[in-house]
């Protein structure tokens, strides 16, 4: 089953759980917790946590495949020290390359509403706290750039391009290619305003299968419609897959058309046009 799934290692996580200075803290008793990480304490570690969750389950919240996420326990969250810092894009690695083994054994599963289960990674990071919208979009990159220069699996996902500037671009790692969500408390889109700098990976692979059992169309238009409820308008960086590199919606923040990705692939890989994705992703 798939909580099952997401549940392997969680023995180690727990033991792993407030481990410094030989104190150990008691367990969290669930199955949330990446196996890599060392949040500084059960407290802090579940203060971040709940505060997500408590953020995703709000009604008002406008991402519908987040909120299915989370409301199936079909995620997996790694609380790590500084975002982009060494020790913690080594844990990060570790963490989402565990992650994307787990996505084959995942892949046929439903929900109760014969929809396909969608599943996620939530990395949270203690620090720092970003002034403003551009200082956390350069620490996205730097974050993302530092993961792909260590990353030992050389072959970037096929279906997807490591060229930022292509539209059928996607952030690739272990092999797996991702549509990463940015949140921090400096973020003008409220969907994305929470205290502690995160990045969200979605599995590119889920949104396929979306549009292959024909969800994704009206789930595309249910989210935008609440994201008009919330905001009061739609992210201009907002497109279809295939249409714009998705490289300018990662971060949240407004780019003009002369925007640049910082990021640097070791070697160019574009989709041939029989592995391309051809789903487009709708985030706040």
């Amino acid at each position: 089953m798939k909580v099952a799934a997401m549940q392997s290692g969680h023995e180690t996580a727990r033991a792993q759980l407030g481990e410094r200075d030989g104190t150990m803290h008691p367990p969290l008793g669930d199955g949330w917790l990446a196996p890599g990480c060392r949040p500084p304490s059960r407290a802090v570690a579940l203060l971040i946590h709940d505060q997500f969750r408590a953020l995703v389950l709000h009604p008002s919240f406008s991402c519908l495949g987040a909120k299915s996420a989370v409301r199936t326990g079909g995620y997996r969250m790694g609380i790590y020290d500084e975002l982009g810092s060494t020790e913690a894009t080594r844990a990060l690695a570790g963490d989402l390359s565990a992650f994307a083994g787990t996505l084959k054994n995942l892949s046929g599963e439903t929900d109760a509403d014969h929809a396909v289960q969608l599943t996620t990674f939530i990395a949270s990071f203690l620090r720092p706290v970003p002034g403003d919208e551009a200082e956390f979009q350069r620490l996205l990159w730097a974050q993302l750039q530092a993961l792909h220069d260590g990353d030992p699996a050389q072959s970037w996902d096929p279906s997807v391009s490591s060229d930022p500037e292509d539209a059928h671009f996607s952030f690739s790692v272990a092999g797996s290619a991702f549509f990463v969500v940015g949140l921090h408390a400096a973020s003008t889109r409220w969907a994305r305003r929470f205290a502690w700098p995160t990045l969200v990976f979605n599995p590119h692979e889920q949104f396929e299968r979306l549009r292959q059992e024909g969800h994704f169309g009206r789930l595309q238009g249910l989210i935008r419609a609440r994201e008009r409820t919330l905001q009061g308008s739609l992210n201009t960086n907002l497109t279809d897959f295939g249409e714009q590199s998705e490289a300018r919606q990662y971060s949240g923040r407004p780019v003009g058309e002369d925007w640049r990705c910082p990021f640097s692939p070791r070697t160019i890989h574009r989709a041939s046009p029989d592995q391309r994705s051809t789903h487009s992703e709708d985030e706040a």
